[in-house]
């Protein structure tokens, strides 16, 4: 083999390296972002989300188990931002199935992103990579007192 040669293989497979995937797990505020979006409307205040751990109203009635799980683009878009965005697609799925089921919360919620449980009375878990944002949360829709 000539010397051009062992640079142009020597190149290729220097180009050719696994490129590194991110995987971050972001630890944010739970009730900021609900009031969030509340505030401008992507949550329509028919159903309260609360929290395993954190304070909920007195639950008259369980109605089954709630789990939604979303991936959103996360180009252009700082983690926080794009984490916010794909809770506010995993709250609307559970907002919309809660009121189909009759129920007017979802209760006991825990992060369960690869199936692995991350239980907070203030955080919901986020993974933010390089190009895709996800959450998955579980929980049940219940029926509270308001």
């Amino acid at each position: 083999m000539n010397r051009l040669s062992i640079l142009a293989l020597a190149a290729t497979l220097l180009l050719a390296a696994p490129a590194q995937a991110r995987d971050s797990r972001l630890h944010l505020d739970f009730q900021e972002a609900v009031k969030s979006g509340l505030a401008d409307g992507t949550l329509d205040g028919s159903v309260s989300f609360h929290l395993a751990g954190a304070r909920t109203p007195a639950v008259s009635q369980r109605l089954g188990a709630a789990q939604s799980n979303r991936k959103t683009n996360a180009l252009n878009k700082s983690d926080e931002e794009a984490c916010r965005w794909v809770l506010m697609s995993v709250l609307v799925a559970m907002q919309d199935q809660a009121r189909a089921k009759g129920a007017n919360a979802v209760v006991d919620i825990v992060s369960n992103y690869k199936k692995k449980e991350f239980r907070s009375a203030t955080q919901y878990e986020c993974a933010a990579g390089n190009i895709m944002a996800g959450v998955a949360l579980k929980g049940t829709y219940a029926v509270v007192s308001r």
